[in-house]
């Protein structure tokens, strides 16, 4: 099972908890590809912002239901009850991969900004893609990502 994690920058404005008014840019997602970087700037800030997105009221292991963990040196999240091991990335589309979250994460705000959306190619010459494959198949896990479940 995916979780459907929604990658779109206007999501940022949701796990800050202001699900009743409008999002803020510069606030509640990054208005700009500086913003964007300063926000995003390592692997941890990308990390934190996907345990954000997972959990926005705490951890909450998927086993045991347990709300008490301790962050492994490996990245991994170890629940206190169970002592079950979760990632972060787990189940969601990036999972498996061998790229770095930042470039996802840049692959995300690229597709979001196109008036359009992105193209595979434009894609691929952004991010310095060195396969057509790679850049098609994140756009699609990413096309899929954005889908809400009710349409």
């Amino acid at each position: 099972m995916k979780l459907n994690i929604h990658l779109a920058p206007l999501m940022l404005y949701w796990m800050n908890g202001h699900h009743g008014s409008h999002p803020v840019g510069g606030i509640n997602y990054p208005r700009t590809l500086q913003e964007f970087d300063q926000w995003f700037a390592t692997e941890q800030a990308c990390l934190d912002c996907l345990q954000r997105l997972r959990w926005p009221d705490g951890f909450v292991c998927p086993k045991c239901k347990g709300r008490k963990a301790w962050q492994m040196s490996s990245g991994l999240i170890r629940c206190v009850e169970c002592h079950n091991d979760v990632s972060v990335v787990a189940g969601t589309i990036f999972h498996g991969t061998r790229k770095p979250l930042k470039l996802w994460f840049q692959a995300a705000w690229y597709v979001t900004s196109q008036k359009l959306g992105g193209s595979t190619l434009g894609l691929k010459r952004v991010l310095g893609l060195n396969s057509h494959q790679t850049a098609w198949s994140w756009l699609h896990k990413m096309c899929r990502a954005m889908v809400r479940p009710e349409r």
